[in-house]
C-alpha cells in the first residue's frame, strides 16, 4: 500500500514510517515540522533504503492536503498530528481544540474530498482517566481529566462517527499507554523540545548531564516501592502495531479501538534502575511531592489487539531503556554505549 503519515516526521510516527517501509509499504509524510527535526526523513532513507515523499504543511490547510493525497494517491492514512503536553493543553485550550480537534476535522474533509476512506488515528489511553482499576479494557469508562485527554477522545469520537455512518470505510482508533525508547540503530528517536515532559526522555537527559537529577512525583502511593506504575511500551513495538493494524482495517473494511501496552506495570523506580543497569549510568533521585490528577497504577489489558490482529509487545524494559540511551548518548556526542 501507499500510506500517508501526518505527523510522519515526529517520534511515533517516524518509527511507525520505518516499520511500514519494512513491511513494504510505501510512505508519504505530511508534517509542518513544529514539534519534529527536519532531518529525520534524511535519516529514515537512510534507515530503510526508501526515499519517502514530503509534504511541508499543516493539516489545518484543507487545500494543502487535498492536494497532496492527490499528487500521491494512498490507500490510507495514519494521522500522528497533534499536540501532546498535559500541561500546556490546560494552560492554552483553544491551541488544543484548534490543532488537535479542527486540525481532524480539516484533515477527514480533505481525506472526503480525495476519496480516502481509511485511516488508522493515534490515540491515547488518557481517554481513561482516573480508571477504577488495572488492567485496563477498551469497554472501560472514557472519563477525561484533561484538556488534551479530551482532545483525543473527541478526535475518536469524530472518525468513529463517520465509520458508522459509512463515511468511512475502515477506522482504527489506537489507545496507546506510554511511549518510550528508539529505533536500535540510533538514527531515530524522542527529541522533546524544552522540558521534557515525559519520564524516559528526562531520564537520559540526566544521564547525559544535561539536567541534575530526576524528581520523583511521590513515594507513597499504593504500590511495591511507593512510586507511580505504569505500563511502558517500546516505540518499536507501537510503530509495528499501526502496521499490523492498518493491514487488518484494510483488507477487512472493519473499524476497531484497541488497547496497545504490555500489560505490565513498572514503577518510576523500576525503570531507573532498569536504566542504570542497561546503561551503568547512575540517576540522582530527588523525591517531589505527588503532582495533582496522578493515579497510582496505570497498566493496558492489551488482549484485544493480539485477538483482532496477532499483535503483542516483544521488548522489555531493558530493551527499552538500552535504546533510549543509545539514541540519547548519539545525540550528545558520547561514545561508550
Amino acid at each position: 500500500m501507499r500510506v500517508m503519515l501526518t505527523g510522519g516526521a515526529g517520534y511515533i510516527g517516524s518509527h511507525t514510517a520505518a516499520a511500514l517501509a519494512a513491511r513494504g509499504h510505501q510512505v508519504v509524510i505530511f508534517d509542518n515540522f513544529a514539534n519534529a527535526e527536519r532531518d529525520v526523513p534524511a535519516r529514515l532513507e537512510r534507515l530503510t533504503g526508501q526515499k519517502m515523499p514530503v509534504i511541508e504543511a499543516d493539516i489545518r490547510d484543507v487545500p494543502a492536503v487535498v492536494a497532496a493525497l492527490r499528487e500521491y494517491p494512498v490507500d490510507a492514512v495514519i494521522h500522528f498530528a497533534a499536540l501532546k503536553a498535559v500541561g500546556e493543553s490546560e494552560a492554552d485550550p483553544l491551541l488544543y481544540y484548534d490543532m488537535n480537534i479542527i486540525g481532524t476535522i480539516r484533515l477527514l474533509q480533505a481525506m472526503q474530498q480525495a476519496g480516502v476512506a481509511r485511516i488508522v488515528f493515534s490515540s491515547s489511553a488518557t481517554v481513561y482517566g482516573q480508571p477504577d482499576s488495572s488492567p485496563i479494557l477498551e469497554d472501560f469508562p472514557t472519563r477525561v481529566e484533561n484538556i488534551y485527554g479530551r482532545t483525543k477522545l473527541v478526535m475518536e469520537d469524530l472518525i468513529r462517527d463517520l465509520a458508522r455512518t459509512g463515511k468511512l470505510a475502515a477506522a482504527a482508533n489506537l489507545r496507546y499507554f506510554n511511549p518510550v525508547g528508539a529505533h536500535p540503530s540510533a538514527l531515530i528517536g524522542e527529541t522533546p523540545r524544552g522540558v521534557p515532559n515525559n519520564l524516559m526522555p528526562y531520564v537520559t537527559q540526566v544521564a547525559t548531564g544535561a539536567r541534575p537529577h530526576l524528581n520523583v512525583f511521590g513515594n507513597d502511593y499504593a504500590t511495591p516501592d511507593g512510586t507511580g506504575v505504569r505500563d511502558y511500551i517500546h516505540v518499536v513495538d507501537l510503530a509495528e502495531a499501526h502496521a499490523l493494524a492498518l493491514e487488518h482495517i484494510v483488507a477487512n473494511n472493519v473499524s476497531i479501538t484497541v488497547n496497545l501496552g504490555t500489560g505490565e506495570g513498572t514503577s518510576v523506580l523500576q525503570l531507573v534502575q532498569a536504566f542504570e543497569t542497561a546503561t551503568g549510568r547512575k540517576i540522582p533521585l530527588v523525591i517531589a511531592p505527588r503532582r495533582p490528577g496522578d493515579v497510582s497504577s496505570y497498566y493496558a489489558n492489551p488482549a484485544l489487539a493480539e485477538a483482532t490482529f496477532g499483535w503483542r509487545a516483544k521488548l522489555n524494559v531493558e530493551d527499552m531503556c538500552r535504546d533510549s540511551w543509545r539514541w540519547q548518548a548519539s545525540r550528545a556526542g558520547i561514545n561508550d554505549v
